[in-house]
């Protein structure tokens, strides 16, 4: 199969050609060469650009999908990075399905006042348990970088 250019892979991916320079720059995808000022890339460069996406979706770091998806190399997946991620996911989607649920009890509970609500009380408090063991689970060098994240946000 011939190489595809960048306006091409980025028709077929649906990865804006900026993008792709980055992944580049990042070492996630590499061009064969160059068609005048355009990058040239290996047909093979739309699997890896799915397998980027996943991760991406996944909640993967460009920084933790680099390892995985060496353009000089077959990809190589850390199984146990994968289960890791799946039972965060699984966490996560366990505590927005409380939320949901909350939700949807406060919008259709019938007092006056949802706080005077036992139901929506309990979901308050089991809320704010899962949120001290998120912060107590936190590792110290990630609190840091989130806090330091916020701060960024917050200037």
């Amino acid at each position: 199969m011939r190489d595809l250019d960048i306006s091409e892979v980025a028709k077929r991916s649906g990865v804006p050609a900026s993008t792709l320079r980055y992944y580049e720059e990042r070492g996630l995808i590499a061009a064969t060469g160059r068609r005048g000022l355009r990058r040239l890339f290996d047909a093979g460069v739309l699997a890896r650009l799915e397998l980027i996406a996943l991760g991406r979706t996944a909640g993967f770091s460009l920084d933790d999908i680099l390892p995985m998806v060496r353009p000089d190399a077959a990809p190589s997946i850390d199984r146990s990075r994968l289960i890791d991620k799946a039972d965060e996911l699984d966490r996560m989607i366990s505590r927005l399905g409380m939320l949901r649920d909350g939700l949807r009890h406060a919008a259709a509970c019938p007092e006056p006042d949802q706080l005077q609500c036992p139901k929506f009380r309990r979901i308050l408090r089991i809320n704010a348990r899962r949120r001290e063991t998120d912060q107590i689970n936190v590792s110290p060098a990630r609190h840091r970088a989130s806090r330091a994240g916020r701060r960024g946000r917050e200037a």
